[in-house]
């Protein structure tokens, strides 16, 4: 980042604003301005909102905004470099080990947000589980979303459960340590609702991860065999214990699994009302089904 705006004085929110953006429109970033406005409230301890409002940048901050630029530039995700990311109205906290949660997901937590507050309306207190939690964004919106609901995650690897534990200190929700495909245990018949966000991409074929993804996030939370559904084929039988009669299964997959991910459901023989659902770019994203 040179050139007679910051050589020849010390520039300003817009002129790094500029510099930012340009710099990252170099490298190929898909979102060069919005990933250089982040950066550079982030630098400057600043809301996107007030940033206009900022006073000039001192140069501890304007190298510190460098060096995040040059970081961004070089393939690490924003997220990672700030530290958060925002999932419905939760500020999350993650950092490399975890995957970063993505707005499409939003949509299938909407869909086990909306069954856990009809049922608290109804007089219940619903349990929920989020199995492969993750960062536990998924876990922490519902818990605050729906606070009458009893919910639980659970996540095996131990980088993420650094920041599992994090972001649900404090939540409503019981973290469990281990494998997704049997915890928690002593649940069986007992649950209202059962969510999750696997490991799903195929390692051939399916949609086309961006080089950053793969290099930046772990790859046990990515890829699950030749077709991306090998953790799923265990993780539906499993759901399928967990939850009692009419509950509900809602779980995220790869576009390229729009008949194949609803197709384990009904080879299960278990499940009923199988529906595949679109994210907002109109791709196939998710399944909602009913234990039958």
């Amino acid at each position: 980042m040179t050139g007679p705006d910051v050589v020849g004085r010390q520039p300003g929110v817009a002129g790094l604003l500029g510099l930012g953006s340009r710099r990252l429109a170099g490298t190929g970033s898909p979102t060069p301005a919005a990933d250089a406005r982040v950066l550079l409230c982030h630098a400057l301890d600043t809301e996107p909102s007030r940033l206009i409002l900022a006073p000039p940048p001192d140069p501890e901050q304007v190298s510190r905004y460098r060096e995040l630029i040059a970081a961004r530039a070089a393939g690490t995700p924003v997220q990672y470099l700030t530290g958060e990311a925002w999932f419905r109205s939760e500020r999350i906290e993650v950092g490399p080990g975890v995957f970063i949660p993505r707005p499409e997901t939003e949509l299938l937590v909407g869909e086990a947000v909306a069954e856990a507050a009809a049922r608290v309306a109804a007089g219940e207190s619903p349990t929920v589980i989020d199995l492969c939690t993750g960062s536990g964004a998924m876990a922490a919106a519902l818990a605050r979303e729906v606070p009458g609901a009893r919910v639980h995650a659970v996540e095996a690897d131990p980088d993420a459960l650094v920041w599992a534990r994090r972001n649900l200190a404090g939540c409503a929700v019981t973290l469990h340590e281990g494998d997704a495909v049997r915890l928690p245990e002593g649940m069986d018949g007992l649950v209202d609702i059962v969510m999750t966000n696997p490991p799903y991409l195929p390692l051939t074929g399916g949609e086309p991860a961006s080089r950053q993804v793969v290099e930046t996030e772990p790859g046990p939370a990515l890829f699950s065999g030749e077709d991306g559904l090998d953790l799923l084929r265990d993780l539906v039988p499993h759901a399928a214990a967990l939850l009692r009669r009419g509950g509900l299964f809602c779980f995220e997959h790869d576009p390229s699994q729009e008949a194949s991910a609803p197709g384990l459901l009904a080879a299960d023989g278990r499940w009923e009302q199988i529906e595949d659902h679109r994210d907002l770019a109109g791709r196939s994203r998710y399944v909602t089904a009913r234990r039958s």
